[in-house]
């Protein structure tokens, strides 16, 4: 008996909106200029964008393609590298002489990690995305890299494949001064997406304000307390995350994201001037994203009609969606006016 004759079919959505607001192309302008006229929340950064992941809509920037020093949000590239070439997060890695010591009279942020301590790639990236920890940085490059030049050609090379055609990577960490280590606003938002969205249990330390860490040494254990460097946890209630950087080259800059009914941003501030700023920055940005944004979801649940099968053992076979279906609009189309057809090949 033949087999049933498989029919896929694609579900096509028009939707049938009333435009109620300016066109997008006028939103900056719009927006500076408001911003400029009331003094309410202006953006001080050099360089910013504002990306809707849902479409990957930009939805406001300024310089986005701009190269600049990127201090720690490298960090990010350093995390998806891990998270991609390390698949048992419980294994324990030591901490070199050479890790360990790269960094001395930086004075640069690390958690305090001594040559020859052992630690879980987990804790690891605790300590290097919740405090920063330049040392653990160093650490978990030259565990998955071999040494750290091994690691930062992984970078590189990942970036490439990105599409990340303005980044340019020197160091695990960011705490270089080289002016061969650059990224750009757009390429930070390219490499938060590929982190938050190839590896969402990120989150699991991306949110977390303060988490505790054991420290075992030769000389015994003891406790340690990381902070998270980002306060926008504490100031903006949909934060997600993700990564704070600052030296006296690239400035102040925050690469955030944020969560609110169902719609996902990320705000790239680079070159704030102080600590502060960079996170009010980030709100101003994120306020504005969800000022714009709205979104419809059908969930596609209703009874599709069966279609007629010619040459095959059954008449007429079955049909179902692919797929809920998701629009985010920005140019304050009417969403409330849908109109919803199927359309089936013959």
């Amino acid at each position: 008996m033949k087999k049933l004759i498989k029919i896929l079919f694609c579900f096509i959505l028009i939707a049938s909106v009333l435009c109620t607001m300016p066109a997008y192309a006028n939103y900056n302008a719009v927006y500076e200029k408001s911003l400029t006229d009331s003094g309410d929340n202006p953006i001080y950064a050099q360089i910013y964008l504002l990306v809707n992941l849902d479409n990957d809509t930009v939805v406001f920037e300024k310089n986005a393609d701009k190269q600049a020093a990127p201090a720690s949000l490298t960090k990010i590239m350093t995390a998806t590298v891990v998270l991609e070439n390390c698949k048992d997060l419980d294994e324990e890695v030591e901490a070199s002489y050479e890790a360990i010591h790269l960094l001395d009279g930086t004075g640069s942020s690390i958690v305090g990690l001594e040559p020859g301590e052992k630690m879980s790639i987990k804790n690891l990236l605790y300590c290097l995305l919740v405090r920063s920890g330049n040392d653990a940085a160093n650490v978990l490059a030259m565990h998955v890299g071999g040494s750290i030049e091994g690691f930062v050609k992984m970078m590189n090379d990942k970036a490439a494949e990105l599409g990340m055609n303005d980044t340019h990577f020197e160091d695990c960490c960011g705490l270089t001064d080289s002016d061969n280590h650059y990224t750009t606003a757009k390429d930070v938002a390219i490499m938060s997406r590929e982190l938050i969205t190839r590896y969402p249990e990120v989150f699991n330390y991306t949110k977390i304000w303060m988490e505790d860490i054991t420290h075992v040494t030769n000389q015994g254990t003891s406790n340690f307390t990381l902070s998270s460097t980002n306060k926008l946890l504490k100031m903006y209630e949909w934060t997600t995350g993700l990564k704070t950087g600052s030296t006296s080259k690239a400035l102040y800059c925050l690469s955030a994201t944020a969560s609110k009914d169902n719609i996902d941003l990320i705000a790239v501030v680079m070159g704030s001037p102080n600590n502060k700023v960079r996170f009010q920055d980030a709100m101003a940005l994120l306020n504005y994203g969800y000022s714009v944004s709205a979104l419809y979801e059908d969930e596609n649940k209703d009874t599709l009609p069966m279609i007629p099968v010619k040459g095959g053992v059954e008449d007429e076979a079955s049909l179902i969606y692919k797929e809920p279906f998701r629009y985010l609009d920005i140019e304050g189309k009417n969403l409330s006016v849908i109109e919803k057809t199927i359309s089936l090949p013959p």
